[in-house]
């Protein structure tokens, strides 16, 4: 099981990109399976919250909360800390909205708030780091997480968010090349 935890705050976005890349996922056929769900305290614009993806090629029983992960997302690096590292499985990464270099070679840090900005013209990450994330994940494509943005969000928001994942798959497979 490939187990994805989220991390953001209120309004960005983190369980709506842990619910497509589940449908995402899934896209394949009958033999494959995900759950998403979000972990809140108090419910309000700002607050940080954590939302969680399970992939798997048998059905999910196990409903509880991630403790080791696979990979840990950072919608807003104000989130991040050394403390994620513990989050982590052995060869788990860290995909990390941040401006700065990273220190670590587990963490892949993409500067999605610019490319938020210049593709959505909104501070919302979510599709960003979803793009980052099938740029590296191999047992996903762009054309099934794109699907799910058709599938699963309005009609209105589909050619900005599928702009957004593809030019954030696009920078992060440029930036892996280097």
């Amino acid at each position: 099981m490939t187990e994805i935890v989220w991390h953001g705050r209120g309004g960005q976005g983190a369980f709506t990109a842990a619910r497509l890349l589940g449908a995402a996922y899934t896209m394949r056929g009958d033999d494959r399976y995900a759950l998403a769900f979000p972990s809140f305290g108090p419910e309000r614009r700002g607050a940080p919250i954590r939302a969680f993806t399970k992939l798997d090629n048998k059905p999910i029983g196990d409903r509880s909360e991630v403790e080791k992960g696979d990979y840990s997302i950072f919608l807003d690096d104000t989130l991040f800390a050394e403390a994620a590292f513990s989050e982590l499985k052995p060869e788990g990464k860290i995909l990390l909205n941040t401006k700065r270099s990273p220190a670590d070679s587990r963490v892949i840090a993409i500067d999605g708030d610019t490319l938020a900005a210049e593709v959505l013209k909104l501070p919302i990450t979510n599709t960003i780091m979803l793009g980052t994330f099938a740029a590296i994940f191999r047992d996903i494509t762009l054309a099934e997480i794109v699907e799910a943005i058709r599938q699963y969000m309005p009609e209105k928001l589909h050619k900005k968010n599928i702009a957004a994942v593809t030019a954030a798959a696009e920078t992060a497979a440029r930036e892996a090349r280097r």
